[in-house]
């Protein structure tokens, strides 16, 4: 068998990958550079990790002594090969150990790459690693999903390996069950887990596939808890990316970005991150449509996915762009809260002024905009969970364009028992994204008093609500003065303005602070036109808020029609005017 320096593979790909030789997006790169520079340093007393070429390419060398469990390579019994990068993966997780205890660094290993690149047979031989030569005594490996026919998708490969391979099983003494693998010597085995399974578990290795489709983190929570007695356990998330942007996968692979940039972390990786983070995937100004983008999201193309079956799919999306929203997802690894979402997520994200501060209690003080025209808009649909307020500002010189564009500025109100209740909510209560009020109900006073702040601030003009759950609020504001007007959630009111709002995104003449709430809920609106072309926005399933953009939409079909509203007359556009015989 012929004998591979797995080190020096790993080192080449990531300076291939960082000079540019290999397309990658950012986050690859970053990481790539992380492991070499870290390289570099570990010979430095005050750097508490050194890399184990040996430990590097022990688990490089059990697994390419498997074979493949299905596909052209399974059928000529061929054993698996390992392509570069996941050498690179491997050797990182399993390379760099803690210099006082000999330990692992990493005892996360996030893996978000799209689908057919090969993730869940090197998820299979990582676990089987784990049952057999990582030297854990008693070892319980679990493969976790959100159900059955999911878990089996790393545990029926990992499985397959294992009959296939007699030597393997006498080696290790593995009895091979309907449902388990089991090292008859200490007991330890590698089965299936499904949702929460409660205490009881003292997983050394946690495989969770597919974790976009996780709706909490119950599974993973319990899996980690359970960890506590192992000296060098190993959790394993592995996903696409998805469409629930309040799920939290999304918000997990929000926080690794920011480390990996690092954001809040003087700016570099925190030392301490116990997390190996790899996502495959575009950046934000790469051309979706282009091969490149294919190369760059799909570290296997031509290996496993091929060339021209990518291409086909597309050149489909391209042509059918219903079809885009299922393309990006799982061929690109981008987030489309709805696969049929109405508005363009990457044109929304491609609308971030970075001078508009992502905090709303920043950017409501940014001295630029003060005196500014303003029309503020009011969705309540619920007291128990986000009531909108949305502030949006019309360009200075009529028309918006790139150098005047409208700019808004979104508020989310909640109750604080929703935001403890909800895991997305929570984090983004943390990141200070939120407005909450005490107890179980949104307190509207507490509108009433930003709004108060608003009018003093700008030129507020108007502010738009829906009638409905508005009375009590709409009643405090008209004794107080504002200039509410009543805006009903009709499709001939939202159709134009919502089509307005779609092309003034895609044009980039609408700026925003790129908060990670507005962005969930402009994914989160679908809309499919009637037969006379009129678009209504909806939401795709309950827990998929929209309050935002449908207040967002009122407020722009608000100031489409004060801009139609016919011009003020005066003396001075009478072509019969004249001053002759006046005093």
């Amino acid at each position: 068998m012929e004998q591979r320096d797995y080190p020096a593979i790993a080192k080449a790909y990531a300076r291939d990958i960082v000079k540019g030789k290999i397309p990658a997006g950012k986050s690859i790169v970053l990481q790539c550079q992380r492991f070499l520079d870290d390289l570099k340093v570990q010979r430095s007393k005050d750097f508490p990790y050194r890399f184990d070429a040996d430990k590097a390419s022990r688990v490089c060398k059990f697994i390419e002594r498997l074979p493949h469990s299905k596909g052209k390579w399974a059928a000529k019994k061929e054993l698996i090969r390992l392509e570069p990068w996941q050498i690179w993966i491997l050797a990182c997780t399993f390379g760099w150990l803690r210099k006082v205890s000999g330990l692992r660094r990493f005892r996360v290993l996030f893996v978000v790459v799209p689908r057919k690149n090969g993730k869940s047979a090197l998820a299979a031989g990582i676990g089987l690693y784990m049952l057999c030569a990582d030297g854990e005594f008693g070892a319980e490996v679990y493969s976790g999903a959100t159900n059955e026919k999911q878990a089996w998708e790393v545990f029926k490969p990992a499985k397959l390996m294992a009959t296939r391979t007699p030597a393997l099983l006498r080696r290790f003494g593995i009895e091979v069950n309907a449902k388990s693998l089991v090292k008859v010597a200490d007991e330890s085995k590698f089965e299936t887990i499904i949702g929460d399974p409660g205490d009881g578990q003292s997983p050394s290795c946690a495989i969770h596939d597919e974790y976009h489709e996780h709706d909490d983190d119950s599974q993973r929570d319990t899996m980690q808890t359970g960890m506590g007695a192992r000296d060098q356990p190993l959790q394993v998330l592995i996903t696409t990316a998805g469409d629930n942007l309040a799920g939290p996968c999304y918000t997990s692979i929000q926080e690794e970005r920011e480390k990996l940039a690092g954001i809040g972390h003087n700016g570099g990786p925190p030392l301490d991150d116990e997390t190996f983070f790899v996502e495959y995937t575009i950046d934000e100004d790469d051309d979706w449509k282009s091969e490149i983008a294919l190369r760059k999201a799909n570290p296997n193309f031509g290996v496993s996915v091929g060339a021209d079956y990518l291409l086909a799919r597309q050149r489909d999306a391209i042509a059918t762009p219903r079809k885009a929203g299922v393309f990006k997802t799982k061929h690109l690894n981008l987030w489309v809260a709805a696969k049929a979402a109405y508005f363009d997520i990457e044109a929304w994200r491609r609308c971030r002024d970075r001078d508009l501060p992502v905090r709303v209690a920043d950017a409501i003080l940014l001295e630029a905009l003060r005196g500014r025209r303003c029309i503020a808009s009011l969705d309540l649909a619920s007291r128990t969970d986000i009531a909108a307020l949305e502030l949006l500002f019309p360009p200075l010189f009529g028309k918006a364009t790139l150098d005047d564009p409208y700019i808004r500025i979104g508020f989310y109100f909640l109750p604080s028992e929703t935001v403890l209740n909800t895991p997305a909510y929570a984090a983004w209560d943390a990141q200070d994204l939120l407005s909450v009020t005490d107890g179980n109900i949104i307190d509207f006073d507490e509108i009433v008093e930003v709004l108060r702040d608003v009018r003093d601030r700008f030129q507020l003009e108007q502010v738009a609500y829906d009638p409905h759950q508005a009375t009590y609020l709409v009643t405090t504001m008209q004794k107080e003065g504002f200039p509410v007007v009543e805006y009903r959630p009709i499709v001939i009111n939202f159709s134009e303005p919502m089509k307005e709002l779609d092309a003034l995104t895609r044009a980039g003449t609408i700026r925003h602070g790129g908060c990670p709430v507005m962005e969930w809920e402009m994914n989160n609106v679908v809309a499919q036109a009637d037969a006379k072309d009129n678009v209504y926005p909806r939401k795709p399933r309950a827990e998929a808020k929209i309050d935002n953009p449908v207040a967002l939409i009122a407020a722009l079909g608000v100031a489409m029609a004060k801009e139609e509203e016919p011009a003020a007359t005066s003396p001075w556009d009478d072509p019969n005017f004249s001053m002759v015989g006046t005093a």
